[in-house]
């Protein structure tokens, strides 16, 4: 919702129908996602390095097919930083 791929209210809708699975339409978290992995100020690297290998066609059986763009977001320190990263083929 305030990344602005949803209205308020509807991130419930947005997700539901496997729609951020691997192969549905709004793929999130292709690498498996970060749950229980890691301190979360210290995962936001995972999250680059999946973005710069999913547009450059590098992620074998859980390439999200046509990739030209993706989005990285995440928060770290004490909960008070974070970031959106914007990583593309396209100019």
């Amino acid at each position: 919702e305030e990344l602005g791929f949803c209205k308020p209210g509807e991130s419930g809708a947005f997700v539901s129908g496997q729609r951020t699975a691997p192969g549905g339409d709004f793929p999130m978290n292709t690498n498996g996602g970060g749950l229980s992995y890691t301190h979360t100020g210290m995962y936001g690297i995972y999250t680059i390095i999946e973005a710069v290998r999913q547009v450059r066609g590098e992620c074998g059986e859980r390439q999200v097919a046509g990739a030209k763009t993706a989005i990285c977001h995440g928060t770290g320190g004490t909960w008070s930083a974070s970031a959106t990263l914007i990583v593309s083929t396209e100019r």
